[in-house]
C-alpha cells in the first residue's frame, strides 16, 4: 500500500485529512494543465495542439486516477480499489451533465422570445420557468450527439450481463477497449480538421482585449472613476461616456461612432483592425439586432464587462490601476494569439517565453497528478473502511469536485456572460469532457480489467452513465432552446443516480464487489507486530468483521459488567465451518486473579 508523502493514518478523520490534501493537489495539477493547455492554444492556434493534446490534457488527471485505482496490489486488492476508479468515471460525467450544466442553465439564462430564443443579455423575467432560459447554436447539438454516440463501449461490455452470459466477458472486454479507442482516435481527428470550439475560445480572447482597451481608455477620458470604491459600476459616469460617444446626439450609437472612438484607443503596438473592433463591440452590446446601441444597452454591456475584468484581476482597490492591470493582462494574452492569416501551428516570435512556461505548467500538474493520484485512491480506500462507507460512493461524490472543479468555473464564468455564443461554447466543453470520459478514461479502466483479468461487476453504474448521456444527449441533440425547467431536469438526475446505484447493488444485488467488501490484506497486516500471525491485539481490531455476537452473549456481557467484575471483550476468535463460535474473554477483578470465562454456543 503507498501513503504518499504525507503521514499514514488508521483513523477516519486521520484519512478524512489525506482525501482532502491529495484532492486538493489532484485540483492545483488540474487548473495548472488547464492554463498551460490555453497558453498554448493561444500561442499555436487551433488545430493538432486544440484538437489532439488538449483534450487529452484535460482528462488526465481522471485517467490517472483510474489508472492507480487497479494497477497496485493483488488480484483481491485490485478488484476492490478498482471501484473506485469506476466511482470517478461515473461521478466526473453525471457531475457534468447534471449539476454543472444545470448551473449553466441557471447563470446564463436570459429572457425567451416568442420564437423560444434566448434574447441576449436581456433578464428582465427573473426565474420564469418557461420565460427565461438560454439557447446555443447547431454545432453544439453536434456535440451533443457525438457524446451520445460515444456510450457505445458501455454498451458493447455489457452484453453478457444483458443476455445472461458465462463466457465471453474478456472478450467482450476487449472489443469494447479497441471500439473505446477508435472512438477517441475519431473524435480527435475531428476536433482537428473542425476546430470550432478552439476557434471560440480565441475570439473570445480577442474580444478580452476590446474590452480591456475600452475600459481603460473610458475611465482615462471619462467624467469619473467607473467604478466605486465598493467595486460597483458607476452608472451616471457610464452615461456621460455613452454622450460623448454619440456625436450625432440622437440617443444611439451607430458602427461609424463607434470605430471613430475605438480609433482613439491606444492598443499599444497591436495592430487591430478598428472595423473589426467595432464589430465585436456592437455585437456584444446590441441585444435587440438593430444594429445600433441605445443607451441602457451600452450600460449594461459596460456594466457585465466591468464585472468580467472583476472576476479576471482580484482586486480589493478599484482604482485605475485595476483597471490597468486588466488591460496589461489581456495585453499579453493577445500578443500570443496567430493572426488570423497565419498558418496553424505557426507562434509569434516573441512568445518563446510564454512556451516555456505554458510546457512548465504542463509538466507541472502532470507530476503533481501522478504524484497525487496513488495516495488519494488509497486514502478515499482506507476512508471507506474506517467508515464503512462504500468506496463508490465518496468517489462518485468527492474526487469528481477535484478533478473537475477548474473546468466547472470557467464554465460558469463563460455562462455568466448571457450570450449565445459563450453559452454554446459552455456546454459545447461539457459535452466535449463527457466524450473524453467516455472514450479516453474508459479506455485507461477497461484496459486495466482486461490486463489484470478483473471481474466486470459494474452493472449499476454502467447503467446511470449510460442512461444520464442518453437522455441528456437526446435533449441536447434536437433543440438548441432550454427554458429554465430543464435545469431542474438536470439537477435530479444526480440523486436519482445514487439511489439507483444504491437500490440496484444492494437490494437486488446487482453489484457483487459493492456488495461483499473486500479486504485489504495490507490493511489487516497493519496492525500486526511483526512477529507472525497477529496477537490477541490484533484479533481484537479485527473482532467486529470476524463474528456476531449472539444474544446470549450480550445478556453474559452485561450481567458481568453491572457487577463490576469483566472488562470490554479482549478477543473475539471465530472457527468457521462449526455451528458456532468460541469466544475467549479476560476477565479481572481488583482484588482477584485473572480469570477466563469460555462460553460455547
Amino acid at each position: 500500500m503507498s501513503y504518499g508523502f504525507l503521514p499514514c493514518t488508521a483513523t477516519a478523520g486521520g484519512n478524512l485529512f489525506l482525501v482532502l490534501a491529495y484532492g486538493f493537489l489532484m485540483f492545483k495539477s488540474a487548473t495548472y494543465l488547464s492554463s498551460g493547455s490555453e497558453m498554448l492554444l493561444q500561442i499555436l492556434g487551433p488545430g493538432i495542439v486544440g484538437g489532439l493534446f488538449l483534450p487529452i490534457l484535460g482528462a488526465l488527471p481522471d485517467a490517472l486516477l483510474i489508472l492507480v485505482s487497479g494497477l497496485s496490489g493483488t488480484k483481491e486488492v485490485a478488484q476492490s480499489q478498482v471501484l473506485i476508479g469506476m466511482g470517478l468515471l461515473a461521478g466526473s460525467t453525471v457531475m457534468l451533465l447534471t449539476l454543472l450544466w444545470g448551473s449553466c442553465v441557471v447563470v446564463g439564462k436570459c429572457d425567451l422570445s416568442e420564437e423560444s430564443t434566448a434574447i441576449d443579455s436581456q433578464n428582465t423575467k427573473g426565474f420564469s420557468l418557461s420565460g427565461s432560459g438560454v439557447s446555443t447554436d447547431k454545432q453544439t447539438s453536434y456535440a451533443a450527439r457525438i457524446m451520445a454516440i460515444s456510450i457505445l463501449p458501455f454498451i458493447i461490455v455489457q452484453i453478457p450481463k444483458i443476455f445472461k452470459l458465462h463466457s465471453g466477458h474478456r472478450v467482450t472486454v476487449l472489443i469494447g477497449l479497441i471500439v473505446a479507442a477508435l472512438l477517441l482516435l475519431s473524435y480527435c481527428l475531428y476536433q482537428i480538421f473542425q476546430p470550432w470550439i478552439q476557434r471560440r475560445r480565441l475570439e473570445y480572447s480577442r474580444l478580452k482585449h476590446v474590452m480591456s482597451g475600452v475600459l481603460r481608455h473610458a475611465q482615462m477620458h471619462a467624467f469619473g472613476r467607473l467604478l466605486d470604491d465598493e467595486g460597483k459600476p458607476n452608472v451616471s459616469v457610464i452615461e456621460k461616456l455613452f454622450h460623448k460617444i454619440d456625436l450625432d446626439n440622437d440617443g444611439k450609437l451607430e458602427h461609424g461612432e463607434l470605430r471613430a472612438f475605438i480609433v482613439g484607443i491606444n492598443f499599444e503596438d497591436i495592430d487591430w483592425d478598428s472595423n473589426l473592433a467595432a464589430d465585436q463591440v456592437m455585437a456584444d452590446f446590441d441585444t435587440s439586432r438593430n444594429n445600433v446601441i441605445e443607451k441602457c444597452e451600452f450600460v449594461n454591456g459596460m456594466v457585465r464587462w466591468l464585472d468580467e475584468a472583476k472576476r479576471t484581476v482580484a482586486s480589493s482597490a478599484y482604482s485605475k490601476k485595476f483597471l490597468n492591470d486588466f488591460h496589461a493582462r489581456t495585453r499579453d494574452e493577445q500578443s500570443l494569439l496567430p493572426d488570423k492569416d497565419e498558418e496553424e501551428g505557426e507562434a509569434d516570435g516573441n512568445s518563446t517565453w510564454t512556451c516555456i512556461k505554458a510546457i512548465l505548467l504542463l509538466l507541472l500538474g502532470t507530476a503533481m497528478a501522478a504524484a497525487a493520484a496513488d495516495p488519494l485512491v488509497d486514502a478515499v480506500h482506507n476512508f471507506s473502511n474506517a467508515t464503512h462507507i462504500p468506496s463508490f460512493f465518496i468517489s462518485f461524490i468527492a474526487m469528481p469536485l477535484a478533478t473537475n472543479s477548474s473546468e466547472a468555473v470557467s464554465a460558469i464564468i463563460f455562462a455568466s456572460r448571457k450570450k449565445q455564443r459563450t453559452l454554446s461554447l459552455t456546454f459545447s466543453e461539457v459535452y466535449g469532457g463527457v466524450t473524453m470520459n467516455n472514450t479516453l478514461c474508459l479506455a485507461v479502466f477497461l484496459a486495466l480489467v482486461y490486463l489484470r483479468g478483473l471481474a466486470w461487476d459494474f452493472s449499476s453504474e454502467v447503467l446511470i452513465i449510460i442512461l444520464v448521456c442518453i437522455i441528456m444527449g437526446l435533449f441536447a441533440s434536437f433543440r438548441t432552446s432550454f427554458p429554465l425547467w430543464t435545469c431542474f431536469v438536470a439537477f435530479l438526475l444526480y440523486p436519482l443516480s445514487l439511489i439507483m446505484v444504491y437500490i440496484l447493488d444492494y437490494k437486488f444485488g446487482w453489484s457483487p464487489a459493492t456488495a461483499r467488501p473486500v479486504h485489504n490484506k495490507d490493511d489487516d497486516n497493519q496492525n500486526d507486530d511483526g512477529d507472525g500471525p497477529r496477537d490477541a491485539g490484533d484479533v481484537h481490531q479485527h473482532a467486529g468483521d470476524d463474528c456476531q455476537r449472539d444474544d446470549g452473549e450480550r445478556e453474559l456481557e452485561q450481567h458481568l459488567e453491572t457487577r463490576r467484575f469483566l472488562s470490554p471483550p479482549q478477543q473475539w476468535q471465530s472457527n468457521q465451518g462449526r455451528r458456532g463460535c468460541k469466544c475467549v474473554w479476560l476477565i479481572w477483578s481488583r482484588k482477584q486473579a485473572i480469570r477466563s470465562v469460555n462460553f460455547v454456543d
